[in-house]
């Protein structure tokens, strides 16, 4: 089958092709759809990093302080990091419009 690489449809594709560059999901915003959001209580905090750890996206990073915060550019409001701090200190919310 001779087709240009314009026509070809998801069944004319390999098993394990790469659809885009590689590297290229950080120009999506993918945090766009998302419908809650996780809020951190810094006074619960202790820094140990288990939401960075769990979280599936990898969009939470550590600010100045050691404090963890989610970027909320990528973040799609799993809840995961919020399940797995022990100490309380991620609550999830809705998002505001």
């Amino acid at each position: 089958m001779d087709k240009s690489e314009d026509s070809l449809t998801w069944k004319d594709l390999e098993i394990g092709c790469v659809v885009t560059e590689p590297g290229s999901a950080s120009e999506y915003k993918t945090g766009d759809w998302r419908s809650q959001r996780p809020a951190w209580d810094t006074s619960k905090c202790v820094k140990c990093g288990m939401c960075y750890i769990f979280c599936p996206e990898g969009c939470i990073h550590q600010d100045s302080e050691g404090y963890f915060e989610a970027d909320l550019y990528y973040c799609k409001g799993c809840g995961i990091c919020a399940r797995e701090c022990w100490t309380g200190a991620i609550t999830i919310l809705e998002e505001e419009e």
